[in-house]
């Protein structure tokens, strides 16, 4: 089964072999996590809704899945795009009976779904905030990641030692307290609790669950429409705000999430919400720059009133 497929992958590296799911690839943390994946040996499906025929809502056309594919392959493994709305849960089951067709096996999932952004208003309390923005991002943040956990894990339990990463924003010590607005909040502790509730239910079925967070994440938008920077320049970013110095690229989190799938031992971190800064220190890995930025246990000391230069948390 899939063996035309199989060949074209890559053959070194530790993830060779192995069949990965970015749900969520086009753009930011999907991109980088699907290309290291990648470049671990892995064939990767990268999905989303921008392509190089059609652009989603969020209105970025120069991103694309295609794109993300190319650079997967181009890093050492196989990539394969594949459009799709996870929100539509006839084209969810169609990619993960083509994942099975080609592959007959998947070994990480990696829920990465989100584009609601430009949903949120900000500063508007819930009973302002027009409701189907709100109603919206909660279903791009959560039904999303539902839909495809749905149709993907019982292909991902075939085999013992599967891996389903929720990706989010803020780990659970920093979500604790509130993330205005009141929709913004739900839908980013909701994968927190998801990865949770599913590492009650997977370990029977030898896979584990886990919740996955970048910190200050330098993503596209991040560096163009917000600080007005590139990645090249991002240090321009600190005379807006001093604390973009705690910042961190994509290529960050992708690492972090390449050492837990590649971690024989990753089932000790079943149901705990993880974020690239800690993983660094404990797996020795570091951002492009190899710097360790620790971009939460920033913004934990600031709630608390006890943070010091943020050039002394990279």
């Amino acid at each position: 089964m899939g063996t035309t497929t199989q060949k074209a992958a890559g053959t070194r590296g530790p993830l060779a072999g192995r069949t990965a799911l970015v749900a969520g690839a086009t753009r930011g943390a999907g991109r980088a996590m699907a290309v290291e994946l990648g470049r671990a040996g892995a064939t990767v499906y990268a999905t989303g809704r921008t392509t190089r025929e059609r652009v989603s809502e969020v209105g970025r056309a120069g991103e694309t899945i295609e794109e993300t594919a190319e650079l997967v392959t181009a890093a050492g493994g196989h990539g394969i795009a594949v459009p799709t709305d996870h929100l539509v849960p006839e084209q969810v089951r169609a990619l993960v009976e083509r994942i099975d067709a080609e592959r007959g096996r998947l070994d990480v999932l990696v829920n990465d779904i989100w584009g609601g952004d430009h949903l949120i208003a900000w500063e508007s309390p819930m009973w302002e905030h027009d409701l189907a923005d709100g109603l919206r991002a909660l279903r791009l943040g959560a039904e999303t990641h539902l839909v495809t956990s749905h149709y993907a894990i019982p292909l991902l339990i075939r085999h013992p030692g599967g891996l389903v990463v929720e990706v989010t924003d803020g780990t659970t010590a920093y979500n604790r307290e509130y993330r205005k607005p009141l929709y913004y909040d739900l839908a980013k502790n909701a994968p927190l609790r998801m990865a949770y509730a599913l590492a009650q239910e997977l370990p029977a079925h030898g896979a584990t669950a886990l919740a996955l967070t970048p910190g200050w994440l330098r993503s596209e938008a991040m560096l163009d429409t917000h600080f007005k920077v590139t990645e090249e320049r991002w240090r321009d970013g600190l005379a807006q705000d001093p604390a973009f110095a705690v910042s961190e690229s994509p290529l960050y989190v992708a690492r972090a999430l390449v050492a837990l799938a590649a971690d024989p031992d990753v089932a000790r971190f079943n149901g705990k919400s993880l974020d690239s800064g800690s993983l660094a220190r404990i797996y020795g890995f570091t951002d492009a720059d190899g710097s360790q930025p620790d971009a939460w246990r920033y913004l934990l000391d600031a709630r608390a009133g006890t943070e010091g230069n943020p050039e002394d948390y990279r």
